[in-house]
């Protein structure tokens, strides 16, 4: 993959979500909401600030992260689905 996220921009590759709830119940795909989780695939150098200093992101590759449910723009690569998003739109970092 050929992909390097500008600015302060995050390329993440969302967590699927369980198929199967613990009754054995299983929920068809049209039913599944978008899974808030992600994974950090690749991160961007950082926002510059007024004096022009960049500033670090704070996520880095391979974290997991929670993300707004339609934050991002999704695009597909070699086959495979990811979301950029900005780093304001990172709720949190699972740790």
């Amino acid at each position: 993959m050929n992909v390097r996220p500008l600015s302060d921009r995050i390329l993440v590759r969302r967590v699927d979500a369980d198929e199967q709830v613990k009754g054995g119940i299983i929920i068809p795909d049209t039913a599944v909401e978008t899974p808030q989780e992600a994974e950090v695939v690749a991160v961007g150098p950082g926002k510059r600030n007024k004096n022009g200093d960049v500033i670090a992101p704070a996520v880095k590759s391979g974290e997991k992260i929670l993300i707004g449910k339609y934050a991002g723009t999704e695009i597909e690569v070699d086959g495979d689905d990811y979301v950029i998003v900005n780093e304001d739109d990172v709720l949190g970092i699972i740790q």
